[in-house]
């Protein structure tokens, strides 16, 4: 059961017969879930490091047995990851691949499913849990992981999710509070699963679309019972949902292939459009009472579209082919979507960082063209998000480049940070307070400035 005081900002939980109270702004001080509190990747903190290296500006880093591209969650002086450990041989990602990372049978080898919690302020790993150990049921890109989906936290449990496996809630102590084991199902092309869950008030919500049995799961977040499943038509798809809070409704909003679906907190349906590409990865967001929503797979020559939507949306909304919009969609730019990374909205400014190297800014309100497709200098395979603080657009490539530049109206890259040889970068970062976390294949990096030290 859950309670909010919308004069004082307090949300309470009855957890268990306990009563939590919550500052319901303190979701927006901590890192609590993908992309943040509101999915934007977006601090305003002037305080947050805009230099950094594997040496320059570290205030710790951390390394972490496994392979994972979950994203770090943080609270208070909390911070959670997850990986997976392959006690066999496992065979290395290759940055930059493209095209021949299908992997279609699982490995030989049992790994160890492992959640950590760490400190913030010293990177000290507090505690670790291993939730599963045994070989494999499914497949996973060759770039993937099996510990894709980044985990999320209310401040008093942390929710994990391991694609194929099941989730799990503990306590910040590490506790288990329950498990939901999940059916694991067929992916396309065995690349396995990244979509990573939400939370709302009291429940937990998770899309899991594959290639035979796709559905919405809401759960109760106090005990894991399942309180609704809503089947999905959608095949394999790697978009994590957005609980879209807006004037008229409280929404959950999930792309999916060819269509985008959006669903009451009964798990009823109430709009959908389609024209999307064939195949759906990045995340939507609000920003200033629009819902941006994209999908770019690289293979699609037709459809690679951004959509901007306004709220009260019923039924089909769906363009018409010669339409770039309609009633509820304020805008579409219908081959401008990028494939892994989300689009970015800062400043007036929606960036759209493309997976080769390129990036491209539009106006948020009217999808016009601030500047077309640009190359950045020397960039190439890009899949985590950019992520923006201090006027600066912060881009981090494979190879563990992050390109910084000025919010501008034209592309000007300022300088470029870059980590060690060994640090392959595809998760999203985390920023709390003056910390800024990213995650690599090798190791946790907490990045502060040293002039706060002074």
């Amino acid at each position: 059961m859950t309670m909010r005081n919308i004069a004082s900002g307090m949300l309470t939980l009855l957890v268990l017969g306990t009563v939590f109270h919550v500052d319901a702004r303190a979701y927006e001080d901590n890192w609590p879930q993908f992309r943040g509190a509101d999915s934007r990747g977006v601090s305003d903190n002037a305080d947050l490091p805009v230099k950094w290296s594997a040496t320059e500006n570290v205030a710790w880093k951390t390394d972490l047995p496994g392979r994972g591209w979950s994203s770090p969650v943080v609270w208070g002086d909390r911070v959670f990851v997850t990986s997976v450990v392959n006690k066999g041989q496992s065979e290395e990602p290759k940055k930059g691949l493209y095209f021949g990372g299908d992997r279609p049978a699982p490995p030989d080898s049992v790994h160890q499913w492992m959640v950590y919690c760490l400190d913030l302020k010293s990177g000290d790993i507090l505690w670790e849990k291993q939730v599963h150990e045994a070989k494999p049921e499914t497949s996973i890109h060759l770039k993937s992981s099996y510990a894709s989906e980044t985990p999320v936290t209310d401040g008093q449990r942390l929710y994990v999710y391991f694609g194929n496996l099941g989730i799990y809630c503990f306590d910040f102590d590490g506790n288990e509070l329950w498990q939901k084991p999940l059916q694991p199902h067929k992916t396309r092309n065995g690349w396995g699963t990244a979509a990573s869950p939400v939370l709302h008030e009291d429940r937990l919500y998770l899309v899991n679309d594959n290639d035979e049995d796709s559905y919405l799961l809401a759960l109760n977040a106090a005990t894991g019972d399942e309180v609704w499943r809503t089947p999905r038509d959608e095949k394999s798809n790697w978009s994590t949902p957005f609980i879209w809070k807006n004037a008229d409704r409280v929404e959950i909003v999930t792309p999916g292939t060819d269509q985008v679906r959006s669903y009451d907190l009964a798990g009823q349906l109430l709009w959908h459009f389609q024209g999307m590409s064939s195949i759906t990865i990045a995340t939507p967001f609000e920003h200033n009472g629009l819902l941006y929503i994209s999908s770019g797979y690289v293979g699609d020559r037709k459809s690679r579209p951004i959509y901007a939507i306004k709220p009260g949306a019923s039924g089909d909304i769906s363009l018409k082919e010669d339409e770039t919009s309609n009633e509820y969609i304020q805008w579409c730019q219908k081959m401008a979507g990028p494939y892994n990374p989300s689009t970015l909205v800062y400043e007036d400014r929606l960036w759209v960082l493309y997976d080769f190297g390129f990036i491209a800014c539009f106006d948020p309100a009217t999808g016009k063209s601030v500047f077309d497709k640009a190359r950045i200098p020397q960039g190439r395979a890009f899949t985590t998000s950019p992520w923006a603080y201090g006027g600066r657009v912060f881009c981090l490539n494979e190879d563990g480049v992050t390109y910084v530049m000025e919010s501008a109206d034209e592309l000007k890259i300022l300088h470029k940070n870059v980590l060690a040889k060994d640090d392959m970068a595809m998760a999203s970062p985390a920023m709390v307070g003056d910390r800024l976390l990213i995650r690599t294949s090798a190791r946790l990096y907490c990045f502060r400035d040293k002039h706060h030290d002074q």
